[in-house]
Order: C-alpha cells, then sequence, then structure tokens
C-alpha cells in the first residue's frame, strides 16, 4: 500500500490497441486519467458474476458503481484482470448495435487497457455470446472454456464454473441450441428492441426457478478441483455458483469467487500469495 498514483490513459498493455475513434470516444466518458492506491504492480485480479442488467437500472445502480470504482482502482496496482463469466447477465453482440446501458461498463473497461492492464473475459452461461467486438474496439480477449493461468510461480486453473458438475439434461441441449451457429444466426434476426428486454426476461425466469442453493463445497473440491490438481495445476478458480469460498490444502487452494450481487468479492494474487477479498475492504 502506498501513495496516489494517477495514470495517464496510454497503452501499454498486450493485445490489440484499441482504434483511435473507439479510445476517443470511450476514454471520454467519465475523463482520461485513473488514480488509485498503489499496491503492487504486478497484482492479478479475478471476479465474476455481476449480472450487470439483470435489474432496472435504478435499482442496480449502486452496485453497479460499486463495480466501477473497484476497475478504476486496478490501475497502478494490476497487470492483469480476469472476468470470470457472467459480467452481464445477458450479452448479445448484433453487428451494427450493443446495450446502451452498459456503456459505462465498457468505457470502464476500455480505460483499463489504455493504462496497460491486460484483461481476459471467459464466457459464462449469461454472457457467453461475446463476438468481436471485445477483442477489435476494447483489446479483450475472449476466452470459451478453462484457461490455464501461470503468474508469479503458480499454475492456475481458471473456468466460468457452468457444466462442470453435471445438471439438467434439457439446459444442456438448450445451451447446446444457443450457441450453435444456428442459434445465434435466428437471434440474430431479432430487433435489439425485442431480442434484449426477451432475454433478460429468460434469464431471471430461470433464476429465479432455480432459487437459492446451499453450497456443497467438498463435493465441489472432489467433483471439480480434484481432478485439475491430478494435471499439475496448484490453483481451480471458478464463479457461477454465487458463492464466496475457498479451501486450501498444503499448497492446493480451491476458490469460488461469489458475485457483485451480494458478495462484492474478489480474489488477488500478489507475491505469489492469493487472497479472497472483498470490495471496499476495511
Amino acid at each position: 500500500m502506498g501513495k496516489l498514483q494517477c495514470a495517464r490513459a496510454a497503452h501499454t498493455g498486450a493485445g490489440k490497441a484499441i482504434p483511435a475513434a473507439d479510445r476517443t470516444a470511450l476514454a471520454a466518458h467519465g475523463g482520461n486519467r485513473l488514480c488509485s492506491q498503489v499496491m503492487h504492480a504486478t497484482s492479478v485480479f479475478f471476479v465474476s458474476d455481476a449480472h450487470l442488467g439483470v435489474d432496472p437500472a435504478a435499482q442496480e445502480g449502486a452496485r453497479t458503481a460499486r463495480l466501477h470504482d473497484f476497475l478504476n482502482s486496478l490501475p497502478g496496482r494490476a497487470s492483469s484482470l480476469y472476468i470470470v463469466g457472467d459480467l452481464f447477465d445477458f450479452w448479445f453482440e448484433y453487428r451494427t448495435a450493443i446495450p446502451r446501458r452498459h456503456f459505462p461498463t465498457l468505457a470502464a473497461l476500455a480505460r483499463l487497457r489504455e493504462a496497460g492492464v491486460d484483461i481476459a473475459y471467459l464466457n459464462g452461461n449469461h454472457d457467453f455470446w461475446l463476438g468481436t467486438f471485445f477483442r477489435d474496439t476494447l483489446g479483450i480477449r475472449t476466452v470459451d472454456g478453462g484457461v490455464p493461468v501461470e503468474a508469479q510461480g503458480r499454475r492456475l486453473w481458471l473456468h466460468h464454473g457452468d457444466g462442470l458438475v453435471g445438471g439438467d439434461a434439457g439446459y444442456r441441449a438448450l445451451r447446446a441450441v444457443l450457441r450453435s451457429r444456428a442459434g445465434i444466426a435466428l437471434y440474430g434476426l431479432l430487433h435489439p428492441d425485442l431480442g434484449i428486454p426477451l432475454a433478460h426476461v429468460v434469464s431471471r425466469w430461470s433464476r429465479h426457478s432455480r432459487g437459492d442453493r446451499p453450497l456443497d463445497g467438498d463435493r465441489l473440491w472432489t467433483r471439480i478441483a480434484e481432478p485439475r490438481f491430478a494435471e499439475g495445476f496448484d490453483t481451480v478458480m471458478v464463479g457461477h455458483f454465487h458463492h464466496a469460498w475457498e479451501r486450501r490444502e498444503g499448497a492446493r487452494a480451491f476458490f469460488m469467487l461469489g458475485d457483485w450481487i451480494d458478495s462484492f468479492t474478489y480474489v488477488v494474487l500478489a507475491d505469489g500469495r492469493l487472497t479472497l477479498e472483498r470490495w471496499p475492504g476495511p
């Protein structure tokens, strides 16, 4: 922890640079100076399940602002940010339109890239329709499935968590259809003013129909973490379950990232040490 440092927006990170026109528009939203408390300039941050857009804008304004505050704190102390799925409760990439409600969040991500923070975005089960906008306009890598990460002497395996422990066969069949080329093409024929509200209605219905499920950490350790430990990973990290939880056995660690609906939690890797934290901290 240390002095307050401000960094002017300047692309220095890995990945594709943001085109000048888009950079100007996005950086202008919220200013082009980023200030944060200096902690570790090489720290790696992991966050999941904000589900932005699940509730009316006025209702979720406070938690959206809380997320933006966290993102704006990263320049000067983060080298990388991993978004482990479901940042948005729904995302579909039309060829010429994006949901206008999420522009402030996209602007915050653009400013992070301009400040040199590398960002990887793992597909969740709500925002799996990620297209070229994040890659070509924002310079953010999008990844489907599990992701191996080697950093600070640790070998991590990341996954959103959806589909790792079995589940409803009907849901799996629907998931396959939605992610198919034909499904994407057909949905793209709907006008955004129809497609986006429809997706939010289905998403809310799906979430409420499941209800709150208790966490069976031992089962998830056995089903998700132990097979990856056997492959040589020392850390396994997932989102999806909306529980902030960790278990450690010797050098092995298993994290569930929680969410930004109730938990406001994240994991940070600094000096080879992983910690599960809540924003804002004490």
